[in-house]
């Protein structure tokens, strides 16, 4: 990594359907960097935009503002697990591009879905996986690792069904989400690559490559094997390691660490900052927690319950 001149970089943590949250964060984000870098700024959303909290309608109504109200600044929206498994159920992915039907990726996972009760009403035939999770009755009260209850699903969906003003599990939702919204949805990333980023070091400021994953990149396979393949959303995978994985993707590949690549994700609801790994989600989709961004090049934590002016 060679020293240049700074930009501003924005990357900011899961929202999970917390509209207050988000706006909060965004004028505390406005209130503590300067308005000219700012409004110029590369704004990378980590994914995890529905689910939750209650307000997925009107939180993806501001994400989709953002590009017509800030002209100048660039918006990376990634997808996360849950955005997948949302976007899974609308038919808003691709279709697997081998011809192969998304029905052949449910055999691998079928031993779970009487307790995860998978969605079984219109539409279910040609669904992905995960969309029908994300749309199903789990039959368990209590997530025993979050140690929260279940809110409908196994992806805690109910309250996304909530803010389109349908009953969780219905196949209504189909019609109930704006073209805009499925749009949005259809539209996201499922990994971001950026050059010339800087950030601080114990030895200065240095530049260089930038990879934004929601989750992160598997150690022991091949790098450029896993771009290719999120690049091209490669829909026949039953359950995507890079946007759902947690131990499996926790640390940066070894193949990047020369030349030195930051890795950037949300998704494991901590906030872990180890060098150029970067984990960014301290939310963790839970009411009292707080949502976070990190401003690079200074590695500047701001979070919405921040007492900062607002402008």
């Amino acid at each position: 990594m060679e020293e240049r001149k700074a930009r501003t970089v924005c990357c900011i943590g899961d929202v999970h359907g917390y509209i207050s949250k988000l706006q909060s964060l965004w004028s505390n984000l406005e209130s503590c960097i300067p308005r000219l870098d700012f409004d110029s700024a590369l704004i990378i959303f980590l994914g995890d935009y529905c689910d939750r909290g209650p307000d997925t309608r009107l939180v993806i109504d501001f994400l989709v503002s953002l590009p017509f109200r800030y002209p100048r600044q660039k918006h990376v929206f990634l997808s996360g697990n849950h955005d997948f498994a949302f976007a899974a159920f609308l038919g808003a992915i691709p279709q697997p591009q081998d011809g192969s039907e998304f029905r052949e990726g449910w055999k691998e996972y079928e031993m779970s879905e009487e307790r995860e009760g998978w969605y079984r009403e219109e539409g279910y035939q040609g669904m992905h996986l995960q969309g029908r999770r994300w749309a199903g009755k789990i039959t368990v009260r209590f997530n025993t690792i979050k140690g929260t209850e279940y809110q409908g699903s196994i992806y805690d969906a109910e309250p996304t069904f909530k803010s389109y003003g349908v009953p969780h599990g219905s196949s209504d939702l189909l019609r109930a989400v704006p073209e805009e919204h499925k749009k949005f949805l259809t539209d996201l990333v499922w990994v971001h690559e950026e050059d010339n980023v800087c950030i601080e070091t114990s030895d200065g400021v240095k530049t260089g490559r930038l990879i934004a994953v929601h989750a992160g990149l598997q150690k022991g396979k091949k790098v450029e094997e896993q771009l290719s393949s999120l690049k091209a959303k490669d829909t026949r995978i039953p359950k995507v390691e890079a946007l759902s994985g947690r131990k499996s993707v926790w640390d940066i590949p070894e193949e990047l660490t020369e030349p030195p690549t930051i890795v950037v994700s949300g998704h494991h609801g901590k906030l872990h900052i180890d060098g150029l790994r970067l984990i960014i989600d301290e939310g963790g989709g839970l009411e009292n927690n707080p949502v976070a961004a990190i401003i690079l090049p200074g590695l500047k934590i701001v979070r919405d319950t921040d007492p900062l002016v607002k402008q």
